[in-house]
């Protein structure tokens, strides 16, 4: 009786996270085909301060991570260690840290910052007194907005290595070059940038590792909206690559429910308008059993103040409605671990 009392409380658990949109906390443990672990610093779009555009990407074969945009970043940290997000981490112990300056200090490499816009850069700015040297990864035009914008004595000090001098030389920039491979610094990981159609010149990362991939995705409008043709040009390529590489996942943004007119997008996605972008990239994959392993992973999506439903509630619900081709799709949530 008590086991059918077990078995009964872990299918309503999981039964309730597929509710949420939120994945089963059993579902996705470490297997021996798992390659990456991703890890929500902070999920929303704005306005929610603390809980802003960031994760933590790795391979499984190595503790080092690079941060994907970085919005929030201590206070993603300490929410992750409270969800016990870092249990398979084989963390380096350094006794002058608490568990989170650990984290930051030994185990985040570098940083891809997909744009210059305050929702995805203030968690990288309000720890940098007290971080380490690493890399800042993005676009010339990301890292001369960074440069101009914010490490320039004014807005805050320069811990860059380029700039309005004097340099303080914690962070060493490096400029990607849109579809030229990168590898990134102290891990096992290449980065291919794209550049992406958004008021602020945005970028989608495609990190590799051996024959994996997983994209990050910063803020984007729609093909048929911004006119200029960036997500299709990423779509084909990851279908060219999908021909002999395993693309794991996809993090891309969902701003605003699909209520939303297209006039008031401001460079950002619908549901609608997300399903219509993946139709395409549907269309071009020939082996479509890959979809069935691919998971995408939902971000950016607004924090509302105004009373009725969720946004986050709305939004998978559209998600689902139009989602003809059975895709994969997980809210991403603060705090969170997902093994792909």
């Amino acid at each position: 009786m008590q086991c059918k009392k077990c078995s009964l409380l872990v299918a309503l658990l999981i039964f309730s996270c597929q509710l949420r949109g939120e994945p089963s906390p059993l579902s996705n443990r470490p297997d021996s085909t798992a390659v990456f672990e991703i890890i929500t610093l902070g999920s929303t779009g704005g306005i929610q301060d603390g809980n802003l555009s960031a994760f933590l990407l790795r391979t499984l074969s190595e503790p080092n991570y690079i941060a994907l945009d970085a919005g929030t970043l201590i206070n993603g940290i300490n929410v992750a260690l409270d969800n016990n997000a870092f249990k398979d981490l084989p963390l380096k112990i350094d006794n002058r840290f608490s568990p989170t300056g650990n984290i930051l200090q030994h185990h985040i490499k570098g940083y891809l910052i997909s744009h210059g816009h305050l929702d995805h850069v203030a968690g990288l700015l309000i720890a940098s007194p007290e971080d380490n040297n690493k890399a800042i990864y993005g676009l010339k035009s990301v890292n001369q907005t960074m440069s101009d914008t914010y490490f320039n004595w004014q807005a805050w000090a320069n811990f860059t290595d380029r700039g309005k001098p004097p340099f303080l030389n914690k962070y060493q920039v490096i400029d990607l070059v849109p579809q030229h491979p990168m590898n990134l610094k102290e891990t096992k990981l290449k980065v291919t940038a794209f550049s992406l159609s958004h008021p602020l010149e945005s970028t989608a990362f495609v990190i590799e590792y051996q024959d994996n991939l997983f994209v990050y995705f910063g803020d984007t409008g729609p093909d048929k909206v911004e006119k200029q043709g960036k997500l299709a040009r990423v779509w084909r390529y990851l279908a060219t690559q999908m021909q002999t590489k395993n693309l794991r996942g996809v993090a891309i943004e969902v701003s605003f429910d699909n209520s939303q007119p297209d006039n008031l997008l401001f460079g950002h996605l619908t549901p609608n308008w997300l399903l219509s972008e993946l139709d395409y990239f549907y269309s071009l994959v020939a082996n479509k059993q890959q979809f069935k392993d691919l998971t995408f992973i939902i971000s950016h999506i607004k924090y509302s103040l105004k009373s009725g439903m969720d946004p986050r509630v709305k939004i998978q619900q559209e998600l689902q409605q139009g989602n003809t081709h059975g895709f994969k799709f997980i809210l991403a949530k603060q705090g969170q671990l997902l093994i792909l």
